[in-house]
């Protein structure tokens, strides 16, 4: 089955929670430089504002990315919230760093929350990634991440 095929089943529930992934092109280790990392991070706020959505909890690491996401009640797509964040962040970094060509690996996983799924613990399980990459001792250190849980 082609990625296509996969993203024409994917539904997006109003109101609701996804737990999403996404990989850099070849796992890249793009986002340990502090300025490419920076750039992402804002974009976050910004694409919030634009798709009435809320990134509770998110963490950036250098080859991909972690969130928890909240649609709203409008009927925002999971499938363009993430496609204009990656297309966003990717654009301004080329851009920045005078290059062409993907940022992303074209596909992301997502995971719906179902109500009885505990938000607290899929935060404490996204913010622990650095720790268990051995980036750092406590997220605490770690710069690229933000969650309304902690």
């Amino acid at each position: 089955m082609s990625w296509n095929d996969l993203r024409k089943h994917r539904y997006s529930q109003p109101n609701g929670e996804y737990f999403v992934t996404f990989n850099t092109v070849d796992k890249r280790d793009v986002f340990s430089d502090f300025s490419y990392a920076c750039l992402f991070c804002q974009q976050i706020q910004i694409n919030e504002k634009i798709h009435d959505c809320e990134w509770s909890t998110w963490v950036l690491m250098p080859d991909h990315f972690h969130g928890l996401l909240r649609l709203s009640s409008s009927g925002s797509s999971l499938s363009k919230i993430v496609q204009s964040l990656k297309g966003r962040s990717a654009y301004l970094l080329n851009k920045q760093s005078n290059r062409t060509g993907r940022l992303w690996q074209p596909a992301f996983y997502e995971r719906a929350l179902r109500s009885e799924d505990d938000r607290k613990a899929i935060a404490r399980y996204i913010l622990n990634n650095p720790k268990r990459r051995g980036l750092v001792e406590s997220v605490r250190d770690y710069p690229y991440w933000d969650s309304v849980f902690l």
